[in-house]
């Protein structure tokens, strides 16, 4: 008997460290009820009662880890997604009480965390203070993110952020002094002391701004002026011109998804004077307020993936998922508009219940752990779930399967206001081919393409 009690207090500390580890976890059930083509559910984790919003992923030493941000709850995650079947939590880091974490990125050992003020019905009280800007992290060690550096605005902090290496992080801000985010460039190589290098804005973007409207304000540059004032860009009640982000860099060229302003196109060659090149407007005839939510640029194949976000639950002008021809930056034109995906009922999703319309896309391209795009393209689109596109033709995208998870069985957040419905959010896909999309009132669905 006293043998049998020495084995098992060797064992019982080992068996702690695999629990922590994510090793001695339990499988967890995948939901039931939803509906599927094309790709199916292989793994399912509720984090704990936190739903996810943005996502990445990164491999260390042969692991798989998923970082996310959190809708409800302020702080990041890091799940243990080796055995997709079986993903752990195995890492949470409480984020500033009162802001929105939702968003995050990474590439190689740094992790750029967005900090900002909560927007109503977010979970937050806008009355109460909040912290803002970023978090730059050292995430050498998956386990044991050490934080280095926190930049702030001095304003509302930022939103979706971009960092592909390297000394600079592109920044979607609110700064002071300017209506809605504006972009901004940031130098983290000191991560401890980050500085901005500049600044660049919608004409018409900045309060102080009277007669000819400027458009960028370096420090140390001379300022230079604009032909563009902001109320060209104001297309209806719902316009916001604001740059939701990531700024996505390609070279000297920075993307923009700039709201009802449309997809800015900049060249920051010189990256204290960044000067545009083109800009494609999308509304009208399509809704104004996030008229362009995201821009993905993919350079060797001479396009972009363009797409706008509808927060109004199915009411006013179309929302869009577009394809645009890149081949001249200077000229960028529309090439082809991706098919509405078709309810069950036969009905659009637009009349069903939540937010409807397009939201994220596979965006990570420059995170190397990240699936390259090829001919598949994945795209969430909110209560339709993740839609699944051909686009070996990028003049004729086709859905050829999609996922809609089940709708939720617990409420965590005011959204959506009506019934609780299925919102899904956010979707990457890791190098080996597994799919990951996150839900407003639901854990990350693993899914694997048939």
């Amino acid at each position: 008997m006293e043998n049998v009690k020495i084995k098992l207090a060797r064992w019982i500390p080992l068996f702690i460290l695999l629990s922590l580890t994510g090793i001695a976890g339990k499988t967890q059930k995948i939901p039931t009820g939803y509906d599927a083509k094309g790709i199916l559910p292989v793994g399912y984790t509720d984090l704990e009662g936190k739903p996810a919003f943005k996502m990445s992923v990164k491999e260390y030493n042969g692991k798989w880890y998923l970082f996310t941000g959190h809708f409800w709850h302020s702080g990041w995650s890091v799940i243990d997604v080796t055995n997709p079947a079986k993903p752990t939590v195995a890492r949470f880091m409480e984020g500033p009480p009162n802001t929105a974490t939702f968003q995050m990125e990474l590439h190689g050992n740094t992790m750029i965390t967005a900090l900002e003020k909560i927007l109503p019905d977010f979970g937050g009280d806008t009355t109460r203070s909040f912290a803002e800007g970023i978090y730059i992290w050292d995430i050498s060690n998956p386990l044991q993110p050490k934080r280095q550096g926190h930049f702030t605005t001095k304003g509302t902090g930022t939103h979706r952020n971009f960092y592909n290496g390297g000394k600079y992080v592109h920044l979607a801000a609110g700064m002071p002094g300017y209506k809605g985010n504006i972009y901004v460039i940031i130098d983290i190589s000191n991560p401890s002391q980050p500085t901005e290098v500049s600044r660049w804005w919608v004409p018409g973007q900045k309060e102080s701004e009277t007669g000819p409207a400027l458009q960028q304000d370096t420090p140390g540059d001379k300022k230079k002026e604009a032909s563009l004032p902001l109320k060209d860009f104001m297309c209806g009640s719902d316009a916001e011109v604001s740059l939701h982000g990531p700024p996505y860099v390609i070279d000297s060229l920075v993307y923009l998804p700039y709201g009802s302003a449309g997809m800015i196109i900049l060249n920051i060659s010189d990256i204290r004077n960044p000067r545009q090149v083109a800009r494609l407007d999308f509304s009208p005839p399509f809704h104004a307020r996030f008229g362009v939510h995201s821009a993905l640029p993919v350079p060797d194949k001479k396009f972009a993936f363009v797409n706008s976000e509808d927060v109004s639950y199915g009411e006013g002008p179309l929302a869009h998922a577009s394809i645009v021809d890149i081949t001249d930056v200077k000229d960028p034109k529309l090439m082809a508009i991706f098919p509405q995906p078709v309810h069950p009922s036969g009905k659009s999703y637009r009349q069903q219940k939540g937010w409807s319309g397009p939201h994220n896309f596979n965006h990570l391209l420059h995170n190397p752990d990240v699936q390259q795009q090829g001919d598949i393209f994945y795209m969430t689109w909110f209560n339709a779930g993740l839609r699944m596109y051909d686009v070996s033709d990028p003049h004729l995208p086709k859905e050829i399967g999609h996922f809609v998870p089940p709708h939720p069985r617990k409420r965590y957040g005011r959204m959506p206001k009506d019934e609780l419905v299925v919102q899904t959010e956010d979707v990457v896909v890791d190098r080996r081919g597994y799919v990951y999309i996150s839900d407003k009132n639901q854990g990350v669905y693993i899914l694997k393409k048939e």
